[in-house]
């Protein structure tokens, strides 16, 4: 039936300390998948070291062929295990999830109160800007 709930996705890209480097928000009708492929040349304007990508099973699929064409990355998709049960922390996955809770620990971005995306993704620029100025300072 499709999804019927109002809301956005966030695609993120980060490096291996949690930092952003790639950032797209799309309406939640918008599969994985299409939301990351998106999200690839804003990576590829990051540096040209870049070897390989991490993602959660979601962006498995066609994804993987764009990657390997196009760019000339590896896409290691990090599934869940068959017999896990309740949260596990899975290699390299636990780096997004962790980013996206320091973004969430802003009131305003713990709910989607934005109506355009392009104000939504200012906003999480915004948010690793500061959780960037905190690592930097000190107390």
């Amino acid at each position: 039936m499709g999804k019927k709930v109002k809301g956005r996705k966030r695609h993120i890209g980060v490096d291996t300390l949690g930092m952003l480097w790639a950032l797209e928000v799309t309406s939640a009708s918008v599969q994985d998948r299409d939301g990351g492929a998106r999200l690839l040349s804003q990576i590829e304007a990051c540096g040209e070291r870049l070897k390989a990508l991490y993602a959660d099973g979601a962006y498995a699929g066609r994804l993987e062929d764009i990657v390997s064409y196009f760019y000339g990355w590896v896409l290691n998709i990090v599934k869940k295990l068959d017999e896990q049960k309740g949260f596990v922390v899975l290699p390299m996955r636990w780096i997004v999830e962790r980013t996206l809770a320091w973004i969430n620990k802003n009131r305003r971005l713990s709910k989607d109160y934005e109506f355009e995306p392009k104000s939504s993704e200012a906003m999480i620029k915004w948010a690793m800007i500061a959780q960037m100025i905190r690592r930097l300072v000190p107390n």
